[in-house]
């Protein structure tokens, strides 16, 4: 079958999937979580081999790590299978209802956006998260992974699609890419696809946001900050720094430049550096840290690199307002933190990082949409229109506007026949992401 034709049948079932109710896409999940356990070994094998070829092609190390889905992978997408099962339906929610005359109401209802490509790197786990939320949200799914990972993805793409047919959901609700060619075709069914999801290099994101007239969804670089303030403390801003470095090197929340206070230069940089040489961490520094701690010299290209890493550049500033202005400047606005026991300083930073997600006295990596409670997400926003942050549930969503009338027309209104009279009669928030 043509490649446009099969992109054509996904858009086809996008309604009919969107009619579904929570109960039919819940059952579709527990059966999604059922499957994943019984055919555990097929997906381990699959990995294992694609882990064999990964080393044997000299893939990285944190390219590697990222690839790799044994049991702690599994057992963590099943429990955000289970978390997305026990959320409110996002579906055919009233944001709000509005008398607009006698007989004359509008409602605002959330529904699914329709077709959603994602693209997305060596991370088979990614393929699991973004079909549970597609599968929630009531949305059709074009699932692309990296290459790296063609054999656990082919695994788990045809375990999910299966049981999700079998729970009675359209058969081409679920399609997947393999080969690298049908990403640009895909850039080109502008009439098929509602959304495109991209998660990989900023050149590669860049290029998606060039080659498409569909709507893109996403962030380029993951350059992370944090500034550890005149007023930190100092036994908090060590194992945060580290950790934001080093629990999981690879991801685009992982910190990648350190904004210091000259004032607690001298405190902090002993203790740091020992605890980054523990991790075998490079420390990249300007001639004011390097007058403190052995490191190698920084560049300006450092303010701007993405390291995905073990690797992280230090340079002093001199206030708050200086560490916000290189954040704004050189930061792909995606997470920032400010260490500090002041809440003046913290809220003052807060307000000003432009970024999606913006910490106090805690670690980058917890912009994830697993830890926010979300279930899973589909990847991190970095822009300012429809969703921002990490996006669950609730950026899968938009609504319609539903008007129920009574034989009205608007030449009686033009008129002056008859008058609006607007009444609020009910408006909510959608509780769950």
């Amino acid at each position: 079958m043509l490649f446009q034709e099969q992109i054509k049948m996904v858009k086809q079932a996008a309604p009919e999937l969107a009619a579904t109710t929570n109960e039919q896409r819940n059952a579709a999940l527990a059966a999604v979580r059922t499957a994943l356990q019984q055919h555990q070994e097929e997906i381990f094998e699959a990995n294992r081999q694609d882990m064999e070829q990964a080393e044997a092609d000299g893939v990285s190390g944190p390219v590697r790590k990222r690839l790799k889905f044994d049991e702690g992978k599994l057992r963590d997408v099943m429990a955000g299978i289970s978390d997305l099962t026990g959320m409110e339906d996002p579906l055919f929610q009233t944001q709000f209802a509005r008398e607009l005359d006698e007989g004359l109401v509008l409602k605002r209802v959330t529904c699914p956006i329709g077709v959603i490509g994602v693209i997305f790197e060596a991370r088979p786990d990614a393929l699991v998260q973004i079909s549970a939320l597609c599968i929630k949200s009531g949305n059709c799914a074009i699932l692309k992974g990296g290459s790296e990972a063609l054999r656990t993805n082919r695994t788990l793409f045809d375990i999910i699609h299966r049981a999700v047919i079998n729970a009675g959901l359209p058969a081409d609700c679920m399609m997947q890419l393999e080969a690298r060619s049908e990403i640009n075709e895909l850039l080109e069914c502008h009439d098929s696809v509602d959304l495109l999801i991209p998660r990989g290099s900023n050149a590669f994101v860049q290029y998606i946001m060039n080659h498409t007239k569909i709507p893109v969804m996403g962030h380029a670089d993951g350059i992370c900050h944090i500034y550890v303030d005149k007023e930190a403390d100092l036994a908090k801003a060590v194992p945060i720094i580290v950790d934001a470095k080093t629990q999981y090197v690879s991801a685009c929340n992982t910190v990648e430049t350190i904004l210091i206070h000259e004032d607690v230069r001298e405190q902090l940089l002993p203790m740091l550096k020992a605890a980054l040489d523990a991790k075998q961490v490079e420390l990249r520094g300007t001639k004011e840290i390097a007058a403190v701690v052995d490191c190698v010299p920084a560049t300006e290209m450092d303010d701007r690199t993405e390291y995905l890493d073990y690797i992280l550049s230090a340079k002093t500033v001199k206030s708050v307002e200086e560490a916000i202005v290189h954040i704004n400047r050189f930061g792909s606005h995606h997470t920032d933190c400010i260490i500090t026991e002041n809440p003046q300083t913290a809220e003052h930073f807060m307000n000003l990082v432009d970024s999606a997600g913006v910490y106090q006295n805690c670690s980058t990596r917890f912009a994830d949409g697993y830890r926010y409670g979300f279930g899973a997400e589909v990847g991190i926003s970095t822009g300012k229109l429809h969703a921002r942050g990490p996006v669950g549930l609730e950026g899968l969503v938009s609504y319609k506007y539903k008007l129920y009338g009574s034989g009205q027309i608007v030449a009686d209104y033009a008129s002056g026949e008859k008058q609006f009279h607007f009444k609020n009669l009910y408006k909510r928030c959608i509780k769950n992401a």
